[in-house]
């Protein structure tokens, strides 16, 4: 089974505790997925986040209803979680978050290890572009709902 690698990272202008915060509260999830996923978490909230915490979500991909469920596997606040797909589209997905405290704020690292039926093919013309297109989302509303200097910024240009 071939395993493909997504890894980036975003500086935020908060500091670690509060980045991590952000990051471990389940439903905040659906605030940094893009809308054309219809991204619903089924699981009741507030999750109470720990090692073996499961979280079941729903969404639409390419118009077909999906059922996925993560488990933490790691849990080390306020430094680093990993969560790990237990059922879902891919054949693997291990998603590693980590938060280190710079000066000024915080370095958000994510490192996801994935591998999907059809192996490079497939992942070559549909998925990575498509899991790119969510991070890069991700990353944008990250930007406007935790990076208080881009905002200072925005409001002066």
């Amino acid at each position: 089974m071939k395993t493909f690698t997504i890894e980036t990272s975003l500086f935020l202008s908060q500091p670690r505790a509060q980045v991590f915060e952000f990051f471990s509260n389940a439903a905040n999830l659906q605030l940094i997925t893009p809308e054309w996923l219809r991204f619903d978490i089924t699981t009741p909230t507030p999750v109470e986040m720990k090692v073996g915490a499961l979280i079941d979500y729903r969404l639409r991909f390419r118009g077909l209803p999906i059922k996925w469920r993560s488990e933490i596997l790691v849990w080390d606040p306020p430094h680093r979680f990993v969560d790990s797909q237990v059922k879902g589209p891919y054949r693997k997905w291990v998603h590693d978050h980590r938060f280190v405290e710079r000066e000024g704020g915080t370095l958000a690292s994510d490192r996801v290890d994935y591998s999907v039926l059809g192996g490079w093919l497939v992942n070559t013309l549909l998925v990575r572009r498509d899991v790119e297109r969510i991070f890069t989302y991700r990353r944008q509303r990250l930007i406007e709902i935790l990076d208080t200097s881009a905002g200072i910024r925005n409001r002066d240009n």
